[in-house]
């Protein structure tokens, strides 16, 4: 490579360096120009989208034997870090559609299933992944919804019940999703609900994980979106009122979603990558600055002052630790962690998270005054680098929570 990657300088192979090289290209030529329109606006980044659909990048999760890239997990955490260096907002919508490949093609593969749950799965996986590939088609994953569900601690309030629509069998999905990002923008959104069953007794292990058309009756889009921070994801209000959706687009077979978070844990980990790309960018920025090299600033140095120098080795020493600790979780997921695998990777997400804001953060104050303005892309990089550490299902007090009371107890363990 003739760049060092956002996730700094790791052993590659030579698909993992052909499409960080693209994604590198892509961000920097195209994507970086167009952040500051994104965040101003509060509008999706559908430019950005079409430039990646061009490059085969809306697939990259995708199986190399539906079409797609066949990226395993470690590789896309690498690509998605990359993107986010350049546009947060773009980073962190993709990984919602990214992850819909991904869970039902790498990480499926990884999940206990019967013979006959596989059978079904493995027909039914198909549909979706010619809707990226062959389509173009963006997918969604909304999550919240304003209750405990998210973080795993309870069912979701959005149900499914059994149904039919002109003999086709399927589901009645009623709901709503708040902060689903790509709202208004997907083609299928990807949602986690509650079988029900007619007993009034909800159970997270009976979570569905179905894809319902942004074309469907009874689905709708509302609220403003005016946020802080990652103004582009467009994460507003969606209902579902009756919503029928077939069999055949369930993502994954009944039951099988509450399997894998409790397989997988890093499933959940994927949103770190934005936010080691925001800190990148961050880093980056304040080396450029100090040196006078901002395209369409005055040359001025400002490197040779001992407390800028002091300021960017603490950056540096901040990045290099997320660094290691991302790449090592991301090279070590896999199904059925250790114990020590497990808090690493909880580490590893509390560290990005809070870490992106405290660069940003440190490199606002070094850059000073000039970089508060909203032509340079860095006080947007503080703003977008804030909202991680709040984001479900593993906000940072969330981790703190699991880390603490996994460390001291074992399974099983009360007092």
């Amino acid at each position: 490579l003739n760049f060092t990657p956002a996730v700094g300088d790791m052993p590659l192979t030579a698909d993992q360096a052909r499409l960080l090289t693209l994604a590198h290209t892509l961000g920097r030529d195209r994507f970086a120009a167009r952040a500051a329109e994104w965040d101003r606006t509060a509008c999706f980044p559908q430019a950005n989208y079409d430039d990646m659909r061009d490059a085969g990048l809306l697939g990259l999760c995708v199986p190399k034997s539906h079409g797609g890239q066949g990226a395993d997990y470690a590789t896309y955490m690498m690509v998605a870090a990359e993107i986010g260096r350049f546009c947060g907002t773009t980073s962190l919508t993709w990984n919602m559609h990214a992850c819909s490949s991904l869970w039902t093609g790498a990480l499926a593969e990884g999940i206990d299933m019967s013979a006959a749950e596989r059978a079904e799965h493995d027909a039914r996986c198909g549909t979706h992944f010619a809707r990226v590939v062959k389509d173009g088609a963006i997918y969604a994953q909304p999550f919240s919804e304003g209750s405990a569900a998210a973080a795993g601690k309870a069912p979701f309030g959005t149900s499914a019940q059994r149904s039919e629509q002109n003999g086709v069998p399927g589901w009645r999905v009623n709901g709503r999703k708040i902060f689903a990002s790509l709202a208004g923008s997907a083609h299928y959104y990807g949602v986690l609900c509650t079988e029900d069953k007619g007993d009034q007794q909800p159970d997270a292990r009976d979570t569905l994980y179905l894809a319902v058309d942004a074309r469907a009756a009874g689905f709708a889009v509302s609220g403003d979106w005016d946020p802080v921070g990652m103004r582009g994801t467009v994460s507003r209000t969606l209902t579902f009122k009756d919503v029928f959706v077939p069999d055949s687009d369930q993502l994954l077979p009944r039951g099988v979603y509450w399997r894998a978070a409790q397989t997988w844990p890093a499933m959940f980990f994927t949103l770190s990558p934005t936010y080691l790309g925001l800190a990148c960018a961050a880093y980056d920025f304040t080396v450029g600055y100090l040196r006078g090299e901002i395209p369409g600033e005055p040359p001025v140095k400002r490197r040779m002052y001992a407390t800028k120098q002091i300021a960017v080795a603490q950056l540096r020493i901040q990045l290099e630790s997320m660094r290691s600790l991302f790449t090592r979780a991301i090279t070590e997921a896999k199904p059925h962690p250790s114990k020590d695998e497990r808090m690493r990777l909880y580490a590893a997400q509390y560290s990005i998270m809070e870490g992106a804001n405290d660069i940003a953060r440190l490199a606002l104050r070094t850059c000073g005054g000039q970089s508060i303005l909203k032509h340079l892309p860095l006080e947007r990089i503080y703003r977008d680098s804030r909202c991680g550490a709040l984001m479900l299902p593993w906000t940072a007090e969330l981790v703190l929570d699991r880390m603490g009371r996994e460390t001291l107890y074992e399974s099983g363990e009360r007092d």
